[in-house]
């Protein structure tokens, strides 16, 4: 059972460390065919359009894995996220992966120094009531940045027929000074090198946006998800050279995917 488990957990890790980025949220009570076990996992791989990197002009297609957390379970908490349950506060585990920046990937990025990729992996927490959920997530960053990111957010859920979900609602995301100084400011070097103004991004909110998701079960194990979101950077990532020179305040992402179910016990 304990195997279970730590495949689990690798298998989450390797699926954020391996891609450029990673793409999860929580479905509280809105599942179909949740079971009683302990863990329920949709998990499955989708394509999406993404800026080429934070506060970017440029895109590029990229694979991404999908996790959706319907069922978790934390021995001595229980079982913290019920899929069963149509209202109620949940908690989930939250991550993400930002892939390497280089100065070679981009024109744009020319002077500016390299930074190596970045797991990060936190803990989300919300409420869902009838038709709306709200939530909040906070991660700690390891290797390519070694600060705090996390956003705040609310949705509006229908189900306009039985096998078709729609949900969206506005995000606001936050990042600490080690976060912002790594992929934002610019040092004399940098500065010296790039022909950008020197500058120092400090912490606090850094985007503001929308997200949507649509999620049609093709079949009781295998969900068909379609997502989009646009997100306005705000506060130091938006005065930052690299992105008032070089890049755009507005980041926009869709993509689409397939998942299957996976429902087992580990404890």
């Amino acid at each position: 059972m304990m195997r279970k488990f730590a495949l689990l957990a690798l298998t989450s890790a390797f699926a954020g460390a391996s891609l450029p980025a990673a793409a999860q949220d929580y479905s509280y009570g809105s599942s179909s065919g949740t079971s009683g076990h302990q863990y329920v996992l949709d998990l499955g791989v989708g394509a999406m359009v993404k800026p080429r990197y934070d506060g970017a002009d440029t895109y590029l297609v990229s694979p991404v894995p999908l996790i959706y957390v319907s069922r978790f379970y934390l021995p001595i908490l229980g079982q913290v996220a019920d899929g069963q349950a149509r209202t109620g506060i949940y908690f989930y585990p939250s991550f993400n992966f930002i892939g390497q920046r280089r100065p070679s990937d981009t024109s744009r990025l020319s002077g500016t120094r390299k930074v190596d990729w970045a797991l990060e992996a936190g803990l989300g927490a919300g409420f869902q009531g009838d038709g709306f959920r709200v939530f909040g997530e906070l991660r700690q960053g390891f290797n390519g940045h070694k600060g705090q990111t996390g956003q705040i957010g609310a949705d509006l859920i229908m189900k306009p027929m039985p096998k078709l979900e729609l949900s969206a609602g506005p995000r606001l995301g936050f990042a600490s000074s080690r976060y912002m100084d790594t992929y934002f400011s610019v040092s004399p070097s940098e500065a010296q090198a790039s022909g950008l103004n020197e500058f120092r991004a400090s912490g606090g909110f850094k985007s503001i946006g929308v997200a949507s998701r649509a999620s049609y079960d093709l079949t009781d194990q295998v969900k068909l998800h379609v997502e989009g979101g646009y997100d306005r950077l705000i506060g130091d990532a938006a005065r930052s050279p690299i992105v008032r020179n070089r890049g755009s305040r507005n980041q926009y992402t869709i993509g689409t995917g397939v998942t299957y179910r996976f429902s087992f016990d580990a404890f």
